[in-house]
């Protein structure tokens, strides 16, 4: 039975409908921003603009990606962890991440036509056979972060329909895949995903950096749209920019958009979904999660990160968690004699809800979900929204 936390505010219609007074839109921007205009990456078309973020150890699987695919979105397998999911299979925690793969990509091809993703962390071992996996599968685009993929279209093979999406949180980082991918393999980003600081899981921001505003998601987007459409125009490509992190409510899909964005990645609103693989306990986490519940930890793998308060999480600041071993390799930047734990088997320990010996990864916005829903009623409600905020600024504009 799926519970309702009455504690929470429901952020409805009219909570997504608030806005400076000091916006003023031309009428041809306000006809455009009414609907949601669908979104070109690489010369597929994708009705609805909105990506499903790629959450693992088990968060986005087939069920959740195929869902959201469905209803016009892109639905994204995340590739990390997958051999602990599958390692029934064999004792070969590589092996089984790849036979876990192709597996997830086959059953989400079962159960739609829609566009599907793989999301490919830089820093996991088994990248390179991650992504050649993924391509060998037809998958329609790899996305890739927690560090540069700067080789990635090598991986790329004759007759191949991959689209490649890199996500960055500079336009730096962008201009140097650009330019890397350009110069050495003729090939420029499908589609860039730019991710604020208040995104859940790893940040791609040092500590202090997070809460500055310099470093915010809205100063982000402007920076990086004209960062990657100076190269774009000059080799005749479009590459549309898609903001994420903190992107909560249709009216944050307008909002965004409006600094130049053509499309928004979501995670956090797709966990407290029917269609969602996780268990009821992990989304009764979010759920659950008040604000003040919301930290950043420092991960194993180097980076900080956002996640929910767990007693797993209190022993580890105590000092009283301390990995033996090594069980499976699975980072290639975590250093067993320095991690204060193991990151695979903690996020595995939350997926099946105990938060005793894992966490939850959650953005910013965890704290407002309130009720699990199906994808279809999400997406509907995104909509709803958005066009009531744009509703709402012609009405202001007038």
């Amino acid at each position: 039975m799926y519970y309702v936390n009455p504690n929470k505010i429901a952020h409805n219609l009219a909570d997504a409908i608030s806005f400076p007074r000091d916006l003023h839109f031309s009428h041809k921007t306000l006809l455009q921003m009414m609907k949601m205009n669908e979104l070109n990456i690489g010369g597929l078309s994708i009705p609805t603009p909105i990506i499903q973020g790629g959450m693992g150890v088990g968060i986005s699987l087939s069920g959740l990606a195929s869902a959201v695919a469905n209803e016009g979105g892109v639905g994204v397998i995340s590739a990390a962890g997958l051999g602990m999911l599958y390692k029934a299979e064999s004792n070969d925690y590589l092996a089984n991440s790849i036979s876990g793969l192709q597996q997830e990509i086959r059953k989400a091809r079962q159960k739609t036509t829609g566009i599907l993703g793989v999301n490919i962390m830089v820093a996991l071992t088994n990248y390179d056979d991650l992504v050649r996996t993924s391509i060998e599968e037809g998958i329609d685009i790899i996305i890739s972060g927690a560090g540069l993929p700067l080789d990635l279209p090598k991986y790329l093979t004759p007759g191949s329909k991959t689209r490649l999406v890199p996500i960055v949180s500079s336009a730096r980082a962008a201009t140097l895949i650009c330019n890397k991918w350009l110069a050495n393999y003729n090939y420029l980003p499908d589609a860039v995903v730019v991710e604020g600081p208040k995104a859940g899981g790893h940040l791609g921001f040092k500590p202090d950096q997070i809460f500055d505003e310099n470093y915010a998601l809205e100063k982000l987007i402007p920076e990086v749209v004209k960062a990657v459409n100076d190269i774009a125009l000059l080799n005749g490509k479009n590459i549309p920019v898609i903001a994420a992190g903190g992107i909560y409510s249709g009216a944050d899909i307008v909002k965004i958009m409006r600094l130049g964005a053509s499309g928004v990645q979501m995670g956090t609103r797709f966990v407290t979904t029917d269609e969602c693989d996780a268990s009821i306990e992990f989304k009764q986490a979010y759920i659950d999660a008040k604000k003040e519940d919301v930290r950043i930890i420092k991960s194993p793998v180097g980076m900080p990160g956002r996640a929910i308060k767990s007693p797993f999480l209190d022993e580890v600041e105590a000092g009283k968690r301390q990995p033996k071993t090594c069980p499976v390799n699975c980072i290639r930047t975590c250093d067993i004699s320095t991690a204060p734990y193991c990151i695979i088997a903690s996020l595995t320990s939350a997926l099946r809800g105990n938060f005793r010996r894992g966490y939850a990864f959650a953005g910013s916005n965890v704290w407002r979900t309130n009720k699990i829903i199906p994808v279809k009623e999400l997406m509907d409600t995104l909509k709803q929204e958005y066009n009531a905020y744009a509703e709402k600024a012609e009405l202001v504009s007038c």
